[in-house]
């Protein structure tokens, strides 16, 4: 450290504070909502509460392991999210998320199962309502199902299928019939078309499967003897009439099947329901094709088995792509699936490759070059907070459960604004009570420290604001204690500071030359408090959970601006006013009984000197 005869320069330690000072309310004042509102947590503004119910393909019960493995991770992706004030709880075989204010999307986000798998593009055909697609090339440029290149598909083949027969479209919601056909339709006869070429050297050919037999006739029903009642005639069950082990198990029989009848069939069945909420989603098996619609429901896809998952990503981030002038997310594979990713993309440079989020297209782009170093980026018609909460939940990984959300709805405030109000009002009425000290016992000193509390309180709010809106956190009472803490830490500076400046004055030094001297020897007791203070929050943070980490953030937020405070407000003030013919009056400073006794020492020692 610099000793007391260095020369200082007041001016530019304010002058850095102003501007720390000013920037921040020009982030204020100029981005986000322009509004200087902090986020208020649930306890003071309410929130919205999801359930989530966990859902196996078996249907049998989830096990607790699952549900505290879930959970885990739910709160992981809710501190990557930053400080939001988000409860995860379990209750039964449910999730209770519950986030502050009407952020339902974000709720029902943090709850995504998140599987994703690598997928290569087979086939793709507009859904239903879309306008026409041309279809993927294979590797040497021929449409897929063996359709010369530029050459027209036969008359009567299936829209974006090249050389498949027509198939009359399902009703949307309409009910199977046996080989996945809509009710009441046979299926077609098989295609005389050759298989779509598929990339090499993944995945391997699907294996030719036989026409599947036409279902049998039905046998007219006997008409009922006597005393016996009429048979009920069948009709449609309803979505809730089928157990939702049993609609999985047919999604799956439908959608990824490997005979290329019934993809035919699911494809163009599929293409008619891209709107509707999908049971399959997060139940795919990897190891079998899948037929499924693009995140914005544009596009209907045949994909072949995955050749990687998620499961080998290392690391996630989002940002924005300067050339594409778009957001992405940028993934990082772990060693062995960089192996796999690198010589899959040298194999098949020209198709397409679908990323594939909870059984949903998220991109499906065409492979340009070999990707060594195994990075690749996800694209999407992403926004910056998806593109952030996407790259979120797959940095923490799958659930090992699949889940069914409910409806959100509105929590009220557990404390509400007259509790925030009680906070408040006990925190000016302390922060009144240190000035008013201050201003008796050190009068001109006083003074500097309530201009020093002034500022911090100001960088302090200002953070919060700019905080909840970057990584959105939100304060509650939690965070209002460890404000107010924060505060009376400050104001513990300041007493040390103005201590060993009477220290040196009854020492026999001048207020003008105990000021330097006294911070010397302050500011090393200054610092090592605050790191103490500092080192307990930041322990307190990662050992807690609940509103007890927003405790500990903003004691240890408050902890660090008071070493700022100190150092580029409350030291230069104070060394100005050192210089300060008027300011170094007994009278305004207050140090007029410390110098008393300085002036007593001094003649004592002079006496005794005499004798």
């Amino acid at each position: 450290m610099a000793s007391s005869s260095a020369p200082v320069h007041p001016a530019r330690y304010l002058t850095l504070f102003l501007v720390l000072l000013i920037g921040a309310y020009l982030l204020v004042f100029l981005t986000g909502t322009k509004k200087p509102e902090p986020k208020l947590g649930i306890d003071l503004q309410g929130g919205t509460r999801v359930t989530l119910t966990a859902r196996t393909p078996d249907g049998s019960p989830p096990t607790r392991d699952a549900l505290n493995q879930a959970q885990q991770i739910i709160n992981d992706r809710v501190n990557g999210l930053g400080v939001s004030g988000s409860e995860v709880i379990i209750d039964g075989n449910n999730l209770v998320i519950t986030v502050p204010g009407n952020e339902s999307s974000e709720a029902r986000n943090l709850g995504q199962t998140a599987r994703l798998y690598i997928r290569p593009v087979l086939y793709q055909i507009p859904a239903q309502g879309q306008a026409q697609q041309p279809p993927t090339e294979g590797p040497e440029g021929a449409p897929p199902g063996g359709a010369p290149a530029g050459g027209a598909p036969p008359a009567g083949g299936v829209p974006g299928v090249p050389g498949l027969p027509p198939i009359a479209p399902a009703e949307p919601g309409a009910p199977i019939g046996p080989g996945g056909a809509p009710a009441g339709q046979q299926p077609p006869a098989p295609p005389t078309a050759p298989a779509p070429p598929q990339p090499r050297p993944y995945p391997q050919d699907l294996p030719a499967q036989p026409a599947p037999e036409p279902p049998p006739t039905p046998q007219p029903t006997p008409p009922p003897g006597p005393g016996q009642p009429a048979p009920t005639p069948p009709g449609p069950r309803g979505p809730g009439d089928v157990p939702l082990q049993q609609r999985i198990a047919d999604e799956k029989q439908l959608r990824q099947s490997t005979d290329q009848q019934i993809q035919i069939l699911a494809l163009q069945f599929q293409a008619t329901r891209c709107g509707q909420d999908d049971v399959l989603a997060g139940n795919d098996d990897p190891n079998l094709p899948l037929i499924t619609c693009s995140d914005d429901g544009a596009t209907v896809y045949l994909l072949d088995k995955s050749i990687l998952s998620g499961e080998q990503i290392q690391d996630a981030t989002s940002g924005l792509d300067q050339q594409r002038g778009e957001y992405v997310v940028d993934v990082q594979f772990k060693s062995e699936g960089s192996k796999i990713w690198a010589d899959f993309t040298a194999a098949n440079v020209g198709t397409q490759t679908a990323f594939v989020l909870d059984s949903k297209v998220m991109s499906a782009p065409e492979i340009q070059e070999a990707i060594p170093g195994g990075r690749t980026q996800i694209t999407g018609q992403f926004t910056q907070s998806t593109a952030r909460e996407l790259a979120n939940v797959l940095k923490y990984g799958s659930l090992p459960l699949s889940f069914e959300s409910s409806e959100a709805e509105t929590v009220s405030a557990t404390l509400g604004l007259s509790s925030l109000r009680a906070g408040l009002i006990a925190g000016a009425v302390g922060l009144a009570l240190v000035l008013l000290y201050s201003l008796l016992y050190y009068r001109m000193l006083g003074v500097l420290t309530a201009l020093s509390l002034i500022a911090s309180g100001a960088m302090v709010f200002a953070i919060l604001v700019l905080l909840g809106r970057w990584i959105n956190y939100t304060l509650d009472l939690a965070g209002i204690a460890g404000l107010i803490i924060g505060i009376g830490m400050t104001a513990d500076s300041f007493v040390v500071f103005f201590e060993r400046i009477k220290d040196e004055i009854r020492e026999g030094r001048s207020f003008r030359s105990a000021v330097p001297r006294g911070w010397a020897r302050a500011r090393k007791t200054i610092v090592s408090g605050n790191a103490v203070t500092l080192l307990a929050a930041v322990v307190l943070y990662i050992l807690a959970v609940g509103q007890v980490k927003g405790f500990a953030f903003t004691l240890g937020l408050t902890t660090v601006l008071d070493v700022v405070v100190v150092f580029l407000v409350t030291w230069p003030l104070v060394y100005l006013a050192s210089k300060s013919t008027l300011l170094a009056k007994p009278a305004l400073n207050g140090l007029g009984a410390v110098q008393q006794i300085a002036r007593e020492r001094r003649a004592a020692a002079h006496a005794t000197g005499r004798d």
